[in-house]
């Protein structure tokens, strides 16, 4: 089989690629959600700053890190993601420069449900 990519030997890391996607996207809702679940449960605040929804980013987040049920946790995330970005097309901020960013998380998650986990995850063989 003949390609016609600049680096063939490359092809055979192919399974990486949803991993470091995967990865990257956990790793990031973490971080969030610790921030919104530990770090402000004093301040009590509502909506997607919420301790709840902090909480949820999480659960959602180690599923994405350990690779268990990731098309479903990428679905979760990308469902999230479109409601935040719903609410900056209804405040006229859309692709200000903090929406950029859930632009970019969204489209990690949808590459997730398309290509599934990658290496290195539970579910890989499922």
């Amino acid at each position: 089989m003949y390609t016609l990519s600049l680096f063939p030997y490359l092809m055979s890391f192919q399974p990486l690629s949803p991993l470091i996607i995967r990865l990257t996207l956990g790793i990031t809702l973490a971080y969030f959600g610790y921030h919104k679940a530990i770090k402000q449960s004093a301040h009590m605040s509502s909506g997607s700053n919420s301790v709840l929804y902090g909480w949820v980013e999480m659960i959602i987040a180690v599923f994405l890190i350990i690779g268990l049920w990731t098309q479903l946790a990428a679905a979760l995330n990308a469902l999230i993601l479109v409601i935040k970005l719903g609410f900056k097309i209804k405040e006229k901020k859309f692709l200000t420069d903090g929406v950029n960013y859930y632009l970019l998380l969204l489209v990690m998650a949808l590459s997730l449900i398309l290509t599934g986990a990658g290496a290195f995850a539970i579910d890989y063989q499922l």
